[in-house]
C-alpha cells in the first residue's frame, strides 16, 4: 500500500495539517493515539471516516518522517 494514496496536506484544510484524504483527521492524531497505546479497533470507533488502510497509511507516513529526509506532500 503507498501511503501517498492516503496522505494529504493542504493549506486550507486543518491549517495545512498533514491529514487523511477525505477526512479532517490529522495523521498527528492518528500517531498520538497509538502511541498512546489506544488500539486501531478504538481509533476507527473514535473516527468513523477512518479505514484500517488509513491508519496503516498513517504509520507509513511516520516511518518515511523517520528516515529523516525531506518528503514532498503535495494537495
Amino acid at each position: 500500500m503507498n501511503w501517498k494514496e492516503r496522505v494529504f496536506a493542504d493549506p486550507l484544510i486543518c491549517h495545512g495539517q498533514v491529514c487523511i484524504k477525505g477526512t479532517r483527521v490529522p495523521v498527528a492524531v492518528i500517531l498520538d493515539n497509538l502511541s498512546e497505546g489506544v488500539t486501531e479497533a478504538e481509533v476507527l470507533r473514535s473516527y468513523p471516516t477512518l479505514t484500517s488502510e488509513d491508519i496503516k497509511a498513517a504509520l507509513g507516513y511516520a516511518a518515511e518522517l523517520s528516515r529523516e529526509r525531506i518528503i514532498s506532500i503535495s494537495a
